[in-house]
């Protein structure tokens, strides 16, 4: 038989590795790459507080940003600053602002409380980095996690090193594991590229988090893991077909492509098949009828009812909130 040639370098995938179930509580953290993933694990029903600062891009205000959910921090209005008619935080991304200070501290205390609920019980921690680079606050020298385009003059901007990033996560991690021995922390690093410096300078940031994230693990192997995205971007998804119109971030087609490997990784042939139950009651909602007020399409919206009730029994973990609403609405119009 005739060899086939293979034109794609297939990135190995880290094998052992703990599973993630829909019984696990998630906390996921990081750079918009984090929020692609997260979108779907939250589709697929996983139990996922996602980003409650909003993006976060750099090591250190991630850091910064648990801290504050361990000490259950409450923001007041002497930490957020007003700038062209908006009420900002500099730890929180441009999301969290509004024209009132009182908004914007609803909007951030609510997703703080929200997120220290879910560290009580937390079962996988996962952060995604997506830059070495930070930006510092010249009067105070803190590290920001966003400017909200304030003027660059106000900022110094480094490049972090990794024995710095290894230190300061090391505590963390130390005072994490002694409240939660079972924790388990997954780190990625972003396959988006940071061009403003260039090329290179993008390849000594992304050098920089794998060094850091490889010496954690090797610091604490039962607590710390990692899954290859930017490998498997920059490897097997070589082609700029892969990538959005700006040719930086990577298409929807990529994501999924992420997706499937990041499944072949984590769940259990268990944990895909309540995947493919929850899939086919999304694919059965999506559904447009012809004639929504007929005895046929109630019957159909009866019957996905009884399919969710029949997860829910059995995995009363599961969240079906948002699609039973919707059933009883679409029955009761």
């Amino acid at each position: 038989m005739e060899n086939r040639m293979n034109f794609q370098t297939s990135v190995e995938l880290p094998a052992g590795l703990p599973p993630v179930s829909h019984a696990d509580h998630i906390l996921l953290m990081g750079s918009c790459f984090a929020e692609n993933i997260g979108a779907l694990l939250v589709d697929a029903k996983f139990r996922l507080n996602r980003n409650p600062f909003g993006i976060l891009y750099n090591p250190l205000s991630i850091l910064s940003a648990l801290r504050e959910i361990e000490m259950k921090k409450e923001y007041t209005e002497k930490e957020l600053f007003a700038y062209r008619g908006l009420w900002h935080s500099p730890m929180h991304h441009g999301s969290f602002s509004a024209s009132t200070p009182e908004k914007t501290l609803q909007n951030i205390n609510d997703r703080l409380r929200q997120a220290f609920q879910t560290m009580q019980q937390l079962d996988w921690l996962m952060l995604t980095f997506g830059t070495a680079y930070v930006y510092e606050q010249k009067e105070t020298g803190k590290v920001v996690a966003n400017c909200h385009k304030l003027p660059e003059n106000n900022f110094n901007r480094r490049l972090l090193l990794a024995d710095e990033i290894v230190d300061e996560y090391t505590s963390l991690i130390i005072s994490l594991a002694a409240r939660n021995p079972n924790l388990k922390i997954l780190f990625t690093v972003s396959p988006i590229r940071h061009i403003r410096d260039g090329m290179h300078a993008n390849q000594l940031s992304k050098s920089t988090l794998l060094l850091a994230i490889d010496r954690l693990q090797q610091l604490f192997p039962q607590h710390v893991f990692y899954f290859p995205s930017y490998e498997i971007v920059l490897d097997e998804l070589r082609d700029y077909r892969f990538y959005a119109d700006d040719m930086l971030h990577p298409s929807p087609l990529a994501v999924r492509y992420l997706w499937g490997r990041f499944s072949e990784t984590f769940f259990s042939v268990d944990t895909k098949q309540i995947m493919a139950e929850i899939e086919d009651v999304r694919r059965d909602l999506a559904h447009k009828p012809f004639h929504p007020g007929s005895e046929a399409y109630q019957r159909f919206l009866g019957q996905i009812v009884l399919k969710i009730e029949r997860l829910i029994g059995k995995y009363p973990y599961l969240d079906f909130q948002k699609e039973t609403e919707l059933c009883h609405m679409r029955l009761n119009p």
